[in-house]
């Protein structure tokens, strides 16, 4: 090979280790996500328990936050202030992905 396709190729290995190392380190180690059973995905951050079956989504831990449903192009659904320390919401919203937020708390669900 010449040296110079090698320089590239190396430079394009460096620069896709050096990327998956970034998305490693900004991923919180904290938050997982856990399906409970199909058509149930669990999401947990330290106290915020968030669990989503259809159109309905389930909080635990999040008295006194908003729950905000963003759509995938960036635009507010929805928001509910979240009253109790367990509360189920219903989103009567179209079918498709959106993104959930609640504090520091995000994550992107599909409502079926």
């Amino acid at each position: 090979m010449h040296r110079s396709i090698m320089y590239m190729l190396m430079k394009k290995i460096l620069l896709i280790c050096s990327l998956t190392c970034v998305m490693l380190l900004v991923l919180p180690s904290v938050v997982t996500a856990v399906t409970v059973a199909p058509g149930i995905e669990q999401m947990m951050d330290d106290d915020i328990n968030i669990t989503v079956h259809e159109q309905t989504v389930y909080i635990s831990g999040a008295q006194g936050q908003t729950l905000e449903v963003v759509s995938l192009t960036g635009r507010c659904i929805m928001s509910v202030k979240i009253e109790s320390p367990s509360q189920k919401v219903e989103l009567n919203i179209p079918k498709g992905c959106y993104i959930l937020k609640i504090g520091k708390v995000v994550r992107k669900v599909s409502i079926r």
